[in-house]
Parts: C-alpha cells; sequence; structure tokens
C-alpha cells in the first residue's frame, strides 16, 4: 500500500503527494473517515482522485491510502434481487446497518453472506481455463447462476466440493496453474472499466421483442444492439425504459438508475416487486438487478455506475443469458464527466462537455454485442441509453455523439406527448438499422409477410404527413376521396396501433402474433377502402362500415381472443363492403 497526503480538495476531486508508485483507476481511501475514491491522474508523485461520497470536512493533509487494485465489483450468486449504489454498495444493507443517512466511509459486503447450494459440473483431473463453467447455484427461481472459472485462471482442476450447501466465502475448487495451486470461490472480482473477454462476436439477427408495438414492428433493436432514446422533460423515456425493463425479452434485466430523480427510481422500485414476467408467471425481480444512482448522491459514484451496470451484465452474458440493460440516462452520466472535467482543469469541448466524451460514450456502447463465451454458450447484452437533451434539443452533444453510436433511435416528441399519444415515439424522425438484420427472424417465426406490411403502414404515414400540409391550407373536405382515406386509414394506425397503454392491464404489453394481426388488419381496411373510394363511395361512408370501429378495440383484447375477435371484424367488414358496392349500384 501506497500511503500520501491531501494538498488540494476541489469537490469530489482530491489531489494527494507522495504516491509514486500508485497506478491509474487504482482504488484509495481518503481521510479519516475512509472514503472510497478511485485515481483518474497521475503527474510525477501526485495523484487526482475522484471520490466517491461527500467530501464536505474532508481537509488537507489528511491521509490518502491506495488499495493496490482497480475498482471492482464481485460477480457471484446474490447479485439478482440487489439493489446497490454505483459502486455495488447494497443499499438495502446499509440502511439496515445504519438507517436511512449513512454515515462517510461505510461499506457492506457487495454479496449476501449466506449458504447456496451447489452442483459441481466437472471433476477432479479435468482441465480448466478462464471462463468455464465449474457448477451450479439456483440463485432464483428463474436464474440458474453459473458458477465461472476467472478468465485469467487456467490449469488443471485439482479437486471440487461435492453438492451441497456452502458459504459464499468457502473454498469450492484448487486449480494448479503455472503459479502453483489456486483456490476458487463461488465468486470472482473483475475491473469494472475493464470489457469482459468473449471468443467471438454475432451478427445480430434476433429482435429483442420488448411487447410495445411502435418498437417491434416499426423501429426493432436486435438482441445484442444499442438503441437511443432521447427527449425533453416528460416525453416518457423513464416510462419507456420502465416497459422495456418489464417486457423485454431478456432473461436478465440490468437497470442502471444514473442521476436520475429518486422517486422515479422508488417507482421502480415499489412496482417491480409486484410485477409478472409474461412468459414465465414469476416476479420480474427474479431476474433483476438494480444499480440507483439519484441525482442526490455523489456526482463521481453517479460516472463509475455505468460500467458497475455494465460489467454486471457482461457477466451473465458470459453465462449465456440474454441481458437488457437500461441506462437512464446517459446525460447526466455526461454531466458527471463534465463537473469532474472542469475541476480537473482540463480544457472543455462543445458545451463544455470534455474533450473525450464521444470516446467515452462508444466505449459504453459497444461493449454490447451477441457474442460466443468462453466457456462455449451464445449470450448478448443489448444497451438502451435514454438521454435527456436540455429544452429537448437534440443537435446538443451527448445526443449527437450517442447517434454516432447506436443503431436504433427511437425519438420521443413533446408535441406527441402535448396530444397525449403515448410512447410518443416519432415515428418520421425514428430509425433501425436492424429491420433487415431481424427480417429473416420474423419471417420464419412470426409471419413474410411482416416487412412488407411493416413498410406498407410507414409509407403511409409518410403520406398523411405531407397531405397535412395541404389540409392546413384548404381543409380536408376539399381533397380526393381517395386521400381523405389516407388520412383515415393513418388515424386508426396512430391511434389504435403506434399508442400503447403502459397501465392498461392488456395493452401494456402485445406479442409479436398480435402485433402482425392488428397492422395486417389496418393495411387490408385501407386496401378495401381505395377499392370503395375509386368506385366513388365516399369516406364517410367508409367509416361507418361495421367492423371498423372493433378495429379500435383491438388492442384490449386478451391474447387467447384475438384470432375469433379478428376473424368477427373480417367478416363485418366483407359485409359491410359488399353492402356499400350493392347500394352505390343501386343509385
Amino acid at each position: 500500500m501506497i500511503e500520501g497526503n491531501i494538498i488540494k480538495i476541489s469537490g469530489p476531486v482530491v489531489v494527494a503527494e507522495n504516491m509514486k508508485g500508485a497506478k491509474m483507476y487504482e482504488v484509495v481511501r481518503v481521510g479519516e473517515h475512509n472514503l472510497i475514491g478511485e485515481i483518474i491522474e497521475l503527474i510525477h508523485d501526485r495523484a487526482t482522485m475522484q471520490v466517491y461520497e461527500e467530501t464536505a470536512g474532508l481537509h488537507v493533509g489528511e491521509k490518502v491510502v491506495s488499495m493496490g487494485s482497480p475498482l471492482s465489483v464481485k460477480l457471484g450468486p446474490g447479485l439478482i434481487r440487489n439493489i446497490y449504489d454505483g459502486i455495488q454498495r447494497p443499499l438495502e444493507d446499509l440502511k439496515a446497518a445504519q438507517g436511512n443517512f449513512i454515515e462517510k466511509g461505510f461499506s457492506a459486503d457487495e454479496l449476501p453472506l449466506k449458504t447456496w447450494k451447489f452442483t459441481p459440473t466437472v471433476s477432479a483431473g479435468t482441465t480448466i481455463s478462464g471462463g468455464m463453467v465449474i457448477g451450479e447455484v439456483p440463485e432464483s427461481e428463474l436464474v440458474i447462476h453459473k458458477i465461472l472459472v476467472p478468465p485469467n485462471v487456467e490449469g488443471k482442476l485439482v479437486d471440487i466440493v461435492p453438492k451441497g450447501e456452502y458459504h459464499i466465502e468457502d473454498d469450492v475448487a484448487t486449480v494448479l496453474t503455472t503459479d502453483g495451486e489456486k483456490k476458487l470461490k463461488m465468486y470472482h472480482s473483475w475491473p469494472v472499466r475493464v470489457p469482459r473477454p468473449y471468443v467471438n462476436k454475432f451478427p445480430p439477427a434476433m429482435p429483442l421483442v420488448t411487447g410495445q408495438r411502435v418498437l417491434d414492428t416499426f423501429f426493432p433493436i436486435a438482441k445484442g444492439g444499442t438503441a437511443g432514446i432521447p427527449g425533453g422533460f416528460g416525453t416518457g423515456k423513464t416510462v419507456t425504459q420502465h416497459q422495456l425493463a418489464k417486457w423485454a425479452d431478456a432473461e436478465i434485466v440490468v437497470y442502471v438508475g444514473c442521476g436520475e430523480r429518486g422517486n422515479e427510481m422508488t417507482q421502480v422500485l415499489n412496482e417491480f416487486p409486484k410485477l409478472k414476467d409474461p412468459r414465465t408467471g414469476k416476479p420480474i425481480t427474479e431476474r433483476t438487478v438494480l444499480i440507483a444512482n439519484t441525482s442526490n448522491m455523489p456526482v463521481a459514484a453517479r460516472e463509475a455506475s455505468i460500467y458497475t451496470g455494465v460489467t454486471i451484465a457482461e457477466y451473465f452474458r458470459d453465462m449465456g443469458y440474454d441481458v437488457a440493460l437500461m441506462a437512464d440516462s446517459t446525460s447526466r452520466w455526461a454531466e458527471a464527466l463534465r463537473e469532474i472535467s472542469g475541476r480537473l482543469e482540463e480544457m472543455p469541448g462543445e458545451a463544455g462537455f470534455p474533450a473525450y466524451l464521444s470516446s467515452k460514450l462508444s466505449g459504453f456502447y459497444e461493449r454490447s454485442g451477441r457474442v460466443e463465451s468462453l466457456c462455449g454458450d451464445s449470450g448478448s447484452i443489448s444497451i438502451i441509453g435514454a438521454v435527456s437533451p436540455p429544452g429537448g434539443d437534440f443537435s446538443e452533444p451527448v445526443t449527437q455523439n450517442t447517434l454516432r453510436v447506436v443503431k436504433v433511435f427511437w425519438a420521443l416528441d413533446k408535441s406527441l406527448k402535448d396530444q397525449r399519444h403515448f410512447p410518443s415515439i416519432n415515428w418520421l424522425t425514428s430509425y433501425s438499422l436492424y429491420l433487415d438484420d431481424v427480417n429473416p427472424w420474423w419471417s420464419k417465426n412470426v409471419s413474410s409477410e411482416w416487412k412488407e406490411t411493416r413498410d406498407r403502414a410507414m409509407e403511409l404515414l409518410q403520406k398523411e404527413n405531407e397531405l397535412k400540409e395541404i389540409v392546413q391550407l384548404i381543409g380536408p373536405d376539399a381533397l380526393p376521396e381517395r386521400e381523405r382515406v389516407i388520412l383515415l386509414a393513418s388515424q386508426i394506425i396512430r391511434e389504435d396501433f403506434l399508442q400503447q397503454n403502459a397501465f392498461h392491464e392488456v395493452d401494456s404489453f402485445c406479442s409479436e402474433k398480435k402485433q402482425v394481426a392488428m397492422l395486417k388488419i389496418m393495411m387490408d381496411f385501407y386496401d378495401m377502402a381505395v377499392k370503395l373510394a375509386d368506385e366513388g363511395i365516399t369516406m364517410l361512408e367508409i367509416r361507418e362500415v361495421s367492423g371498423v370501429s372493433k378495429i379500435a378495440r383491438l388492442k384490449y383484447i386478451k391474447e387467447e381472443d384475438v384470432d375469433s375477435y379478428i376473424v368477427g371484424i373480417y367478416a363485418e367488414l366483407k359485409q359491410g363492403y359488399e353492402k356499400l358496392l350493392e347500394n352505390y349500384k343501386g343509385r
């Protein structure tokens, strides 16, 4: 250990001298309260540190002790259901020990000190390497925790404990390495700023199904993909991410509340235990890790929380799980970078953000992907980051740098929010670069008509947007009937497909099959309406066709009743279609 003395304090940034021999990103204990910090700059024997706790009361001359290792997280059984702060301190344990107000420098064990049912999956004498699975632990009702060999360990397995219950701190295996025998526990540590290794990264081919129609059908994200959700205040970023965390087709959810308001994290903590997984019927908390670093917590820990979350996500990916990581929001993380950069007196870039903002964002999102792990399994991390541009200005640096990295852009629109259209994702400015990648999966597993139907609906919405300018000048009544039909069909798609009620028991989640069926019947109605308009029948008459009003209620129909309900709509539309033609010919 290296011991130095504080010579300067600037908020969360502390400078100490006599630190020769310390390394970058090494963890330090600062002052008499042993505050946790991390070295972020080294010049000669001076070390600059960012401190992850409140520095009020700290004074020049107090000691700084380096701990000899980088900021790391403990990875093992007990992560699921846990709630951590930005540096993996379990908040519930801290509250149990300290109450609502935590003393400076206080910490608790990252993983629960308890016993687990361990089942070995290899036997003594096996040659093992980093990332190999040596045992399993039933961590929750939904997650089998695979005990992995640390990536930097390889050799011959000398012995391994038999099936039974063991404490988290017990040695479960011994490996003979080139450096001698090494004892393995059910957990190991990994530095948060170092991506965990893998064998191979696969191209995106499978969609991350979210149950949200505007996302899955119009702007899908692939498993292992990246998405940004920029939007001004109140446009629904957090609710959208909550929906994704609740319903996304991921086996593990890591939710990072990075610098968001405390009431929003409280909502997550209150709601998640009550929610049932639509695929298993079990509580969603049985497959969730929460990292809560709210806006009133120290700003330096906010910067670390993103890395803590993605490292935990990589660990579950290495077990072969599909992981969805929600970061809410990367703008608050960037603000933490800006504050620390300013206190380091670095040259500011655009809007005061550090010049390395782009590379930091890229480094974070690049840790996504669907990969072949060291143990031979296939796992993925899908990263969905919310962005909070001041005043909803998408030209600001964080949004623009995010767009350069992510492949899906879900643009939240204030005007849609004002119209009470939720989710308020603008279908004209949003995009997805995964459409062609996931099309084969949709064609094989759901419907071969998925992309064609989606493209036709998108084209219809774009035509509606072009007609809006004409409507504002001359009014809808002056339009030809065929164009008035376009407005009617687009309205049905907007209001009855793109809008989705996150708080409705049925409409909160919409399966892939139901999404395609809904959009197809809307486009079939449009085709029917165009034919009627070409025959001289007015849009007002078409709108009154029996069955049209039932299309609007389709999103509230339960999954098991959708097929029969759609058959009924088709029957009524056909009957109404024939009746209108018959009446028209009889005029």
